[in-house]
This record gives structure tokens, C-alpha cells and sequence, in this order.
């Protein structure tokens, strides 16, 4: 459902938001080192997020990339509609172009409960609500 640069965008905004209180900034190789993506993918991510609101950056020998507290109470959506947009949420499960009600693809009612569904988690599920998961360590960004 979400292109992997989403995915990824979602591990580095985690793993930002769960190191919020050592106040520092993260540089990209961190980043991309601890959530298992390449420096290049996660570099232009990030640039997207911070243009969105999601992050913040700063330039400089101190400088990196950082969130706010309160960027923390954004909902993943904020994430999601930065990077794959609204369009996620209204695709078809085998990608065809004109599934609808009207002319559905074989799994289209299965796929369009699963997709609302998911479309509630992005817009109900915090950023913060993430980080507690991984902070605890039940929860991941790397496998």
C-alpha cells in the first residue's frame, strides 16, 4: 500500500522523534544507518518532510535534522501525504486504473476495507504514539 520511500520516511521520522529529548540533530548517515536505508534515499526524504512541516533542519557544523515537540502530536498522515499523497488511499489493490464500485477489480471490496481502515490508523496514530513501542523495545525500525 505505501511506496517503500514512505516506509522509510516513517522509520527516520520514529527514529528522529524517539531521540527528541537527547536535543540533538541527527545527521542523514545516522539516520539512514539506523533505519537501514541509503544515505541518498533517506537525503532527499528528509528535505521533503522538513518542506512539509514534519521536521525541522538546521545548517551548519551543529546542524542536522530535528523535531519539535510539538511536530510529535502530528498524526502519521502529516508523513503519508508528504510523500505518496492522498492517492494512497484510494488506489486500487492490483493497480488497476479504473477499479471502482462501479467496475471492481476481483479483490476490490476486501482491499477498500483494509485500505479505510488503515487510512483511520494514519489519521488517529500520533507520531508520539510510535515512539513508546520503540522505546520500550518491543518495536523496531530495522530488521
Amino acid at each position: 500500500m505505501l511506496s517503500l520511500t514512505c516506509q522509510t520516511a516513517i522509520k527516520a521520522v520514529i527514529f528522529l522523534a524517539s531521540k527528541i529529548e537527547l536535543d540533538e540533530k541527527m545527521g542523514i548517515p545516522i539516520i539512514a544507518t539506523e533505519i537501514g536505508a541509503s544515505v541518498h534515499t533517506v537525503g532527499k526524504l528528509l528535505q521533503t518532510l522538513v518542506k512539509a512541516g514534519v521536521i525541522e533542519s538546521s545548517k551548519g557544523p551543529t546542524g542536522g535534522f530535528y523535531m519539535t515537540k510539538a511536530q510529535l502530536k502530528q498524526p502519521i498522515l502529516q508523513i503519508v501525504m508528504a510523500i505518496d499523497g492522498a492517492d494512497v488511499f484510494k488506489r486500487c489493490g492490483l493497480g488497476l486504473s479504473k477499479c471502482a464500485a462501479t467496475h471492481p477489480c476481483p479483490i476490490h471490496y476486501d482491499y477498500k476495507e483494509v485500505r479505510d481502515r488503515f487510512e483511520l490508523i494514519c489519521k488517529n496514530r500520533k507520531i508520539a504514539d510510535l515512539c513508546a513501542p520503540l522505546a520500550k523495545g518491543v518495536s523496531f525500525l530495522i530488521g
